[in-house]
């Protein structure tokens, strides 16, 4: 669609359709809420287009999704969209520097010249609002937006209210979800005296390795999820053991192995997605490329991605942390032994893929030391 020209009735059906499908299946609020600014975008031909979610409780409006501009948080009453989720109604401003409601404060961070702005109010099923979709500069004619774009825009606003009520309701179960799994691992690892900030590593290392490896943000962001429940089985095991100083004998070995098995079988009967994951991880991440490893003896792609990516990430946390068996390596010792491991403890692809960004796993590193 050409930004210059207005579109047709058969331009804007063509438009909606193209997006309704999409919207309706997407379940990622992230993604979804592109979806949304895109569609609004093209309808009423719009430099920029920005969808605001209003939270309640902290009263705050924020988005994830602003054409040009980063992620952003503000006070909830702040600025044009903050007066118009109050009020509950459109706006419509041919230069928003004359409202005294407007906050620049985005334009002075940005060097972007916001003039005309269109803000319509999302509402949700019982008719409370969650939240607006923010159009900025218009592209055609006289620059400024007309009761035509208002009702398009409308449309787009209450078409799209009902998925975006959806996706924040799905956003709200896999974020508590997140948090159940991330305080369940906790206590997993504090059997061992480990600390919650080995679990945000080791999901923060999970999440970059699957993405530089290829796989889809879906598949990163659920991998992030689920990994810090890799030592959950380790609840079941006796402190004797967990917090031995001294080699472990044969006996207390193969107890000590059996947390695999057990997270395994503490996880595996739900019918969640992002629980079977964990359970896949639990049972996995003990696993070796040549075979050697445990609870089964899987060898190559046998074992799973999960497994093989959750491997490599506890492995890189637990040499570079103080254990109580021994201190942490430097990091010259650890790639030295990443590299010789290289096709035999780990899969020889993420090995590559380590190396390749060992800059982005040691930043995180340093984001969540002790």
């Amino acid at each position: 669609m050409n930004d210059l020209v207005a579109p047709t009735p058969e331009q804007l059906l063509h438009t909606i359709f193209g997006y309704a499908a999409r919207i309706a299946n997407e379940k990622s609020l992230h993604r979804l809420l592109t979806l949304m600014a895109d569609m609004g975008k093209d309808m009423i031909i719009a430099d920029r287009c920005t969808i605001w979610l209003f939270d309640q409780e902290k009263q705050e409006l924020w988005t994830t999704v602003a054409h040009g501009v980063r992620d952003i948080r503000m006070p909830a009453r702040s600025g044009l969209v903050g007066h118009a989720i109050q009020k509950g109604k459109p706006l419509i401003i041919d230069d928003a520097y004359d409202s005294p409601h407007f906050n620049p404060k985005v334009d002075q961070q940005t060097g972007y010249r916001t003039k005309a702005m269109l803000v319509i109010p999302i509402k949700n099923s019982e008719d409370v609002v969650i939240g607006a979709y923010q159009a900025i500069n218009k592209l055609n004619g006289k620059a400024v937006f007309t009761a035509t774009d208002l009702a398009y825009l409308t449309l787009a606003a209450s078409y799209s209210g009902k998925s975006l009520e959806a996706a924040m309701l799905h956003k709200e179960i896999e974020d508590t979800q997140r948090e159940i799994l991330f305080r369940m691992g906790e206590i997993g690892e504090s059997r061992s005296k480990e600390t919650g900030q080995h679990v945000k590593r080791v999901a923060e290392y999970s999440r970059l390795l699957a993405l530089r490896y290829g796989l889809s943000e879906q598949g990163a962001e659920l991998i992030q999820m689920a990994s810090p429940m890799h030592d959950i089985g380790k609840v079941a095991i006796p402190d004797s053991i967990l917090h031995k100083p001294s080699k472990l004998t044969a006996e207390e070995y193969d107890t000590m192995k059996s947390h695999t098995e057990i997270g395994y079988n503490l996880l595996n009967n739900s019918s969640r997605r992002l629980v079977r994951a964990a359970a896949i991880i639990a049972r996995e991440h003990h696993e070796k490329w040549d075979g050697t490893g445990y609870p089964r003896g899987l060898c190559g792609e046998d074992i799973h991605i999960y497994g093989r990516i959750t491997a490599l990430a506890d492995v890189f946390d637990a040499l570079g942390s103080d254990r109580v068996y021994k201190k942490a390596w430097p990091i010259e010792r650890i790639l030295g032994l990443f590299r010789e491991e290289s096709g035999r403890h780990f899969d020889p692809s993420l090995v590559d893929v380590f190396l390749h960004h060992l800059d982005e796993f040691l930043a995180i590193r340093d984001r969540y030391r002790e």
